[in-house]
């Protein structure tokens, strides 16, 4: 990130949340987004060619949970992804990417739109997509091409049927299952039952390469969405990767310890959450270890490197691998012990920081690497981009190609968009989560992430927010918010963060019903410091006086 945000090209928006609840509201929050001059969701497809575009065919495959650190070529201790490293190698390595959810729902959601999740309203996981929503492929549709998708939809989790935009559907309901429960288990191929044969990622690679090849003797540009399912919890290996790291050598992070006195100032949800279903000491109601679980969960990650090399293999015996954009990307990041937390929904680096590469030979340089932070709302205006499609003016992500353009492309052209690309890029990235009644450890909050300083909000909640240096403080230890030195630094962010939210339309928080169950536990005889489990942490040492503030009511 090098310059400074600039709201009218970076996101040009109405709030779908204010269009669906005016009738709630006497239209009073659809009204307020229109007096900012935001743009809506418009009713209907409408595509507009880019001039002189040469449309290429893109593969986009998502995984689900995949941390950002997770992959050999950053010299992980355990993960081996060989396929991943060469991508990273003969491609693009966009290190700074990130989810403005990490919740796997909400950030398929902005993936398929190009909203922020109180635009799209897919705000849990339990949740369909609303009616009249608009997903890029629909465009690609629109403008002839072929489009395909396979795996985990999980928007509406009680529905595998085809969803607007694709030509070539497989999918299952919910989150699916690494292998099938039952003999009779079906995926839906196409509109039809179709009986999972075996391990997942595998089989969904096969309907992956079946699509390919449908488009090895056609000239229509094609758009493929691998969406595994890998590498979600419950982490099962397919069995060739069985205990494949048992013997590896395994260390706890460096922030994984228990906070006795609060005298970092940490918020008291997040030590008191180290014993529940997201923390450490309690992982997912069970008994196992975060070794334990951290292994499985590399040993299904090998499956889906797996899964990469098959794509790339297809292409290239196709003879059209060089011409060929393929993204790679996480739905989310994953904790295992870092702030003694195991799962995702945080706006800490390990949960909203995502991997992501990018390949084509034929247009980006080979070992480049992006420092400018993208976001998952960025991934349908890239594809559109590749395709020779301007994206359209509701959505509020921006194409990334540019920025991969800069180094390695002869074209003049393809030169200024990038340089012009580089001098206006975002200076701040918007994260928010809303609090779940199924999941009630984690509050709702927001955050907004610079180049350097991160700043959380927890709304709500009689407790501390924080402010980190990522910079000198990567592992997000030293909470800077009660810091005299940083309070400029936090005023202007925490005015900034709620000024963003203002342009944006997010001002407005979403409710929705409880539904699912609730996993809101704590085991009696795990505690901080071997306090038992019914204690709760203490209060930040910042928020505690040793006497009173005021002498007289009345003074």
């Amino acid at each position: 990130m090098k310059n400074n945000h600039n709201s009218a090209p970076l996101i040009h928006t109405l709030v779908w949340f204010a269009a669906t609840c005016s009738s709630l509201s006497g239209g009073r929050a659809a009204s307020a987004a229109d007096a900012l001059g935001v743009v809506p969701v418009p009713e209907s497809v409408q595509i507009e060619l880019l001039p002189d575009a040469k449309p290429r065919n893109v593969v986009f495959i998502l995984s689900d949970d995949h941390r950002y650190d997770a992959m050999s070529f950053l010299g992980h201790p355990i993960a081996e992804t060989p396929r991943m490293d060469a991508m990273a190698r003969d491609g693009v390595h966009l290190k700074n990417a990130y989810v403005t959810t990490s919740l796997c729902s909400p950030s398929r959601a902005s993936i398929l739109t190009g909203l922020y999740t109180f635009r799209h309203r897919v705000i849990d996981n339990q949740r369909a997509v609303p009616d009249g929503t608009l997903f890029f492929p629909q465009y690609l549709q629109k403008a002839g091409y072929r489009t395909g998708f396979v795996g985990k939809w999980h928007m509406g989790g009680g529905s595998d049927q085809p969803r607007p935009g694709f030509d070539y559907w497989v999918s299952f309901k919910g989150q699916g299952h690494y292998l099938p429960p039952n003999p009779k288990y079906t995926l839906n191929v196409n509109g039809q039952r179709v009986k999972q044969k075996g391990y997942i990622t595998t089989e969904l690679t096969d309907y992956a390469i079946d699509f390919l090849k449908q488009q090895q003797d056609s000239d229509t540009p094609f758009f493929l969405y691998l969406s595994h399912k890998a590498v979600h919890g419950n982490f099962v290996p397919e069995q060739k990767y069985k205990g494949k790291f048992a013997d590896k050598p395994f260390n706890l992070p460096a922030n994984a310890n228990p906070v006795g006195k609060n005298t970092l100032n940490r918020p008291r949800w997040v030590l008191d959450q180290r014993n529940s279903w997201h923390g450490m000491d309690f992982p997912l109601h069970t008994v196992d270890s975060i070794e334990e679980i951290y292994k499985w969960y590399c040993e299904a990650l090998c499956s889906v490197d797996d899964s990469i090399g098959v794509v790339m293999d297809q292409l290239k015996a196709m003879g059209i691998h060089d011409e060929t954009l393929v993204i790679y990307m996480g739905d989310n990041g994953y904790m295992f012990g870092e702030h003694g937390l195991i799962d995702k929904r945080v706006a800490y680096e390990t949960s909203s920081r995502v991997p992501m590469l990018m390949q084509c030979p034929d247009l980006l340089k080979a070992g480049t690497v992006v420092d400018e932070v993208v976001a998952n709302i960025d991934v349908g205006p890239t594809i559109m981009e590749a395709m020779g499609l301007r994206k359209p003016p509701h959505m509020d992500g921006r194409s990334f190609l540019p920025l991969a353009e800069h180094v390695g492309t002869a074209d003049s052209q393809s030169q200024k968009i990038a340089d012009a690309a580089s001098t206006t890029w975002r200076d701040y990235f918007l994260y928010v989560y809303y609090w779940e009644p199924n999941f009630p450890m984690t509050p709702t909050h927001f955050s907004l992430r610079g180049d350097r300083y991160k700043y959380i909000t927890y709304y709500g909640l009689w407790d501390t927010d924080e402010l980190f240096d990522i910079k000198a403080d990567p592992h997000e230890q030293n909470n800077l918010i009660h810091d005299p030195k940083f309070a400029d630094q936090r005023d202007k962010m925490q005015s900034r963060l709620y000024q963003m939210m203002e342009e944006l339309g997010g001002m407005h928080i979403p409710m929705n019903a409880p539904r699912g169950r609730q996993h809101n536990k704590r085991l009696r005889s795990r505690g901080v410091h071997d306090r038992s489990g019914e204690k709760a942490a203490d209060f930040p040492e910042a928020m505690i006086v040793e006497e009173a503030l005021r002498t007289i009511l009345n003074d």
